[in-house]
């Protein structure tokens, strides 16, 4: 019975020899010193390469625009993630907030902020983020190698070209190239639950990014503006027009009304009676014309205010106290593991522990 239990316990106990893999580790650990230490000096060198970078958040909450007999079932339905209606409930606006990445990475968009003026930590110059772009973007060192070789033998191009129109329609090559950099540092999306907006700018300036993500906040808001307003304020313009003509009307009749009573005081003709009673139809009419395109000329001005939409700022852009990336130390750390994971699955090939191994795992 001892006998069979002996038997059953070394059956059942560990078959992985940790002896023998210490034993195989403690043979190559020459190894380990040559290449751990190479491992994690060269990872570091190649992340001393990459720049510091820095990121800026900015949260916005766009305006309910649902209505009151569906708003208590948009409401529902957000409750439970859903969407109604695309974003709105019962809006007809074509540029809902859930499309609001979308716009911000259309060419149209980035391009109005090549002019936008920053000023970095260090510098005391403003520039537009154009030219900041342009003219002080760090990158790697091997990056900088490749551009200064093939420099050399197809030649360097023309040199910095000097303030130029930009024309979304069709961009220069150097426009297109701070157009693609503008699409990677700047980041929006759109909660579909509580359609919160978030904007993330990413830049090697704390100073810059803080700005840019200001900036876009302010050219988001003036965008939606106008798309919102647009038929507001061409109604609003249109009546402005007619408001102006039928004063100038108006005024024009009351002048006519006045000098004819003046030079017919006394003239007790019936034919002055009539033109004088079509003088005061004509002043009337004029009037009551005036008068209706002043109410609707208030109406007007009350709905572009009304179509205005509003943005409650729930996280302003701050300059950022600490650097995003790049994680240099944990990047080298992690490497080194899988560099002493890697030598000691070929010591142990080495040494015959594998198959020990597999059957203790087995």
């Amino acid at each position: 019975m001892e006998e069979q239990l002996k038997k059953n316990g070394s059956s059942t106990g560990p078959a992985v020899n940790f002896r023998g893999i210490w034993r195989a580790i403690k043979k190559h650990r020459t190894l380990y010193y040559k290449v751990l230490p190479t491992t994690l000096v060269v990872v570091y060198l190649i992340m001393m390469g990459y720049p510091e970078y820095y990121k800026c958040r900015v949260k916005l909450a766009p305006e309910s625009a649902s209505s009151n007999n569906s708003g208590s079932l948009a409401s529902l339905a957000s409750s439970f993630g859903l969407s109604i209606g695309n974003g709105v409930s019962a809006g007809s606006d074509a540029i809902t907030p859930l499309l609001y990445p979308d716009l911000m990475k259309s060419t149209d968009f980035t391009t109005s902020l090549f002019d936008i003026k920053v000023q970095r930590d260090s510098d005391k110059q403003a520039m537009t983020y154009y030219e900041y772009l342009r003219d002080y973007q760090k990158s790697a060192w091997w990056t900088g190698a490749k551009k200064a070789f093939f420099g050399l033998i197809f030649g360097s191009g023309k040199g910095k070209s000097g303030k130029q129109d930009v024309s979304p329609f069709r961009l220069t090559p150097e426009q297109d190239g701070i157009n693609s950099a503008i699409r990677r540092n700047i980041y929006c999306n759109v909660d579909k639950k509580s359609l919160v907006i978030t904007i993330e700018v990413t830049d090697q300036d704390p100073v810059v990014c803080a700005t840019v993500a200001d900036s876009v906040r302010k050219r988001l808001q003036v965008a939606m503006t106008d798309y919102r307003t647009t038929k507001a304020r061409h109604d609003l313009e249109y009546i402005k027009h007619l408001h102006q003509e039928s004063k100038k009307n108006y005024d024009r009749a009351c002048s006519l009304y006045a000098e004819f009573m003046d030079s017919n005081q006394e003239v007790v003709l019936e034919s002055v009676r009539q033109k004088q009673t079509r003088l005061e139809n004509e002043m009337q009419l004029r009037y009551n014309n005036y008068n209706a395109l002043s109410a609707q000329l208030l109406s007007a001005m009350a709905r572009v205010q009304q179509d205005t939409p509003a943005f409650a700022t729930l996280e302003c852009a701050t300059v950022p106290l600490g650097k995003e990336g790049p994680h240099r130390g944990r990047t080298a750390i992690a490497f080194v593991f899988i560099a002493f994971m890697a030598i000691t699955l070929w010591v142990m090939y080495k040494e015959g522990e594998m198959k020990s191994l597999f059957k203790g795992l087995n």
